[in-house]
């Protein structure tokens, strides 16, 4: 069985901490399974899962070019079918279905399982997952799908409606989505399950979903034609078209953090950061990640923010309403994690079509930045902390604390953090920050040197 992690989001559900580039199932406020002391992301907790229930060698991840920065450096070096540009779940299946088949070698007959890449579970979620295997084979059906059995009668989830039950599985009569609550009390009478956004098929049938629109099952063609997709959901292009749906119902713990009345629930703790609470803030959490404190006092039913990218202070039941809310900025991530580090956005300035940017950047000890180059903009580093050391046009530079550099437009360069290594990055051109980069390889020993005489 292969898995596929869809990991999509827009960044707004959970802003300010999310953003385009690290959507809610990248930001490290849920307890580690492992460790309760220790905070990791939603991605973080689902892949250790996988890597326990023996998943992990046969899974991939989907998501954006601007993802894949992050999820390496949460978790290494993972296969990730990229999506060149956002389409909705039936393009980024079929996607995920091509890398599959062209760069793991999987055979037409072979099983794929698509999960959500953030639900919060147990590991039990996973041998229910392993089941839809065998029940697709039992069954004959087209797709086998997943459900939770529900606790109450939520208005937040979509429900799978039962037809006939079987030994293994059940027919899948019908959906609905997100019913008020009246109608979900009537749908728990008739024994529907929430619709945990999972399902099973064999690869041969995204096979034949490609060719109708004149596409092979490789990736690289795929990516290269991808605006071939229509840009729908899998669960209208593919599902409702289904004659033959079934479904096995998981009886454990499973959740939906995609607001912040629902993570908040699940920190383990009232606070994170830098932060000071009185005694009489009651149903309160505070997240802090700046470098200044954040006092609370008497505090009711709130949730409170401080990030790089803004500050929110809300009521729990209004905080579901951000992204409606949030839907008019339009700025760029103050904060990035990359495979070797983190970045800091500081200061941002433009006037007369020039720009400055100055960024406080970390990088990992051992770890090494892309040896790149750019067009349009100047670079002056200043060392703040570490040691590191620079290839510049070839040659080897040590910096140290206190150490200084200017980088021309076009000189090729890349870090490489001996200690962990800080340092305050300005840029100062016609384009900063990702629009003016070219890359050219990431592998620090492919870095051709000069050899001085």
């Amino acid at each position: 069985m292969y898995i596929v992690l869809l990991s999509g989001g827009s960044g707004k559900r959970l802003w300010p901490l999310s953003n385009d580039l690290r959507s809610k199932q990248y930001i490290k406020l849920v307890n580690d399974e492992e460790d309760t002391k220790e905070k990791c992301s939603m991605i973080q907790r689902v892949w250790k899962q996988l890597e326990k229930s023996g998943l992990a060698s046969h899974s991939i991840i989907t998501a954006s070019k601007g993802q894949v920065e992050i999820i390496k450096s949460q978790l290494g070096n993972v296969d990730i079918a990229v999506e060149p540009n956002r389409r909705d779940t039936f393009p980024a299946v079929a996607i995920s279905c091509a890398y599959i088949k062209s760069v793991m070698g999987a055979k037409k007959d072979d099983v794929v399982a698509v999960l959500p890449v953030d639900p919060y579970t147990e590991d039990a979620y996973f041998e229910t997952v392993k089941h839809l295997e065998k029940i697709l084979t039992v069954s004959d059906a087209e797709i086998a799908l997943m459900g939770a059995e529900p606790t109450y009668p939520s208005e937040k989830y979509g429900y799978i409606i039962p037809g006939k039950q079987g030994k293994e599985y059940i027919e899948v009569k019908g959906f609905v989505e997100k019913p008020d609550k009246e109608r979900a009390k009537k749908l728990l009478d008739e024994h529907a399950i929430w619709n945990c956004g999972v399902f099973c098929f064999r690869l041969g049938l995204m096979e034949e979903k490609a060719e109708a629109y004149g596409l092979k099952l490789d990736y690289h063609e795929m990516f290269n034609h991808y605006d071939k997709l229509p840009k729908i959901s899998f669960d209208y292009e593919v599902l409702e078209k289904s004659e033959h749906l079934v479904a096995a119902s998981f009886k454990g713990l499973w959740k939906d953090l995609g607001t912040w009345n629902t993570l908040t629930e699940e920190m383990g703790s009232d606070s994170i950061g830098n932060t000071i609470m009185d005694k009489q803030c009651e149903n309160t959490q505070v997240i802090n990640e700046l470098d200044i404190p954040v006092v609370t006092m008497g505090t009711k039913n709130m949730v409170v923010v401080a990030a790089y990218d803004g500050i929110l202070v809300a009521d729990k039941n209004q905080s579901s309403y951000i992204k409606d809310v949030t839907a008019e900025l339009h700025m760029a991530p103050m904060y990035e994690e990359r495979r070797w580090g983190t970045l800091k956005s500081i200061d941002r300035n433009s006037k007369d079509g020039e720009f400055t940017l100055t960024r406080k950047i970390k990088i990992f000890k051992g770890k090494s930045s892309s040896y790149h180059y750019h067009e349009h903009r100047i670079e002056i580093f200043t060392a703040l902390s570490g040691e590191a050391e620079m290839i510049l046009e070839g040659v080897k530079i040590t910096l140290t604390q206190g150490s200084a550099i200017c980088i021309q437009a076009n000189q090729k360069h890349a870090i490489q953090a001996i200690t962990e290594f800080e340092y305050l990055e300005t840029q100062v051109g016609a384009a900063v920050g990702n629009d003016d980069i070219t890359r050219i390889t990431f592998n620090w020993d492919e870095i051709p040197v000069a050899v001085l005489n």
